[in-house]
């Protein structure tokens, strides 16, 4: 069964039981205003998953989407949500890591093969564990929500085949530890820069390169300004959609059926989507005449597993939980 096909079955028991439910007589409570704060554009394959759950919940709950940061500051979600200054939010795990230490395995370079582990792993023990841990700092996972894998994006024509190729090269990550110890991973010079000031700082020659998955580049025009992308693959990118615990456990189950089920259905499409956007994007972008090709990935593999052991990143992962998580790839 696809993705799009068990995360859809899924739903649509959770729909048929509300529907049930309320027409058994149950009187659903007052519909709550929620807001939902993401960094995506409005352009953004996501963007339309949030309309299409909004849309899908609109009888039971209000959900307002800001989108493109434009409610609380990138980074800030899962503060904000824990404070009771928002609803919902679209956090990074990286942020969530910076709270929860053992978060920090899902930041590790080459630890998932693809949507479909990703999911397993949240479907799994590993992932009741993790949300477990999360729920208990006051926020509650909704979705892991895939946006693509991220490939390496620089300007020139120097061809990079292994790790040691990207040594010195200035790579754009986002801010903060994890995200920093990445760019190292995968054996480059990393530097942190808000997503906003890519595109001038690739253009100006601030930066020699970034890394994100093929449809940001393609949303935010980073084409224009670069020549080749190295298809190292390094980290399977996904953000997590979550809701306060207080909002939550403050709804009724049938306006929390209805919104998980809204949720699973939506951000199942939008990982298709993204799949297969993915793969269109390899030939646009070489019709726009950039290098894309594939480098040693297993060079790259063994090179980040190797940090990342050595890091003090995986003294917090908990134990035989990187085990768990390499069984339930397929």
């Amino acid at each position: 069964m696809t993705y799009l096909n068990r995360r859809t079955v899924m739903a649509a028991g959770l729909a048929a039981t509300t529907a049930l439910t309320i027409a058994g007589g149950a009187v659903a409570q007052d519909a709550p205003t929620l807001r939902l704060s993401s960094v995506v554009s409005d352009n953004d394959i996501r963007a339309e998953a949030f309309a299409k759950i909004s849309e899908a919940v609109s009888d039971q709950i209000n959900l307002e989407v800001y989108n493109g940061a434009t409610l609380v500051p990138q980074g800030t979600e899962m503060t904000a949500i824990q404070r009771g200054n928002l609803e919902m939010g679209l956090l990074a795990p990286q942020t969530i890591a910076e709270q929860i230490p053992e978060w920090s395995i899902l930041t590790s370079a080459y630890l998932f093969d693809d949507a479909d582990h990703l999911q397993a792993v949240f479907d799994s023990e590993v992932g009741e564990t993790l949300n477990a841990l999360a729920e208990e700092a006051g926020v509650h996972v909704l979705a892991p929500v895939y946006f693509g894998t991220r490939q390496v994006n620089l300007v020139g024509d120097e061809k990079v085949e292994t790790p040691e190729d990207l040594s010195g090269v200035t790579l754009r990550m986002p801010g903060g530890d994890a995200w920093q110890f990445l760019g190292e991973a995968i054996g480059a010079n990393p530097t942190p820069l808000a997503y906003s000031e890519v595109y001038t700082a690739l253009q100006t020659g601030a930066i020699d390169g970034q890394d994100n998955p093929l449809p940001n580049d393609y949303n935010m025009k980073f084409y224009e300004v670069t020549d080749q992308i190295a298809m190292t693959g390094h980290l399977v990118g996904f953000d997590v959609l979550a809701i306060g615990t207080d909002v939550w456990d403050g709804m009724s189950p049938e306006q929390q059926e209805a919104l998980q089920g809204a949720v699973d259905e939506a951000i199942a499409e939008s990982t298709e989507r993204h799949i297969a956007r993915e793969e269109e994007l390899v030939q646009f972008f070489k019709d726009e005449g950039l290098d894309v090709y594939e480098p040693d990935r297993e060079a790259f593999r063994e090179f980040a597993q190797q940090k990342y052991l050595e890091s003090e990143f995986a003294e917090s992962w908990p134990e035989g939980m990187l085990e768990q998580i390499n069984g339930l790839a397929e």
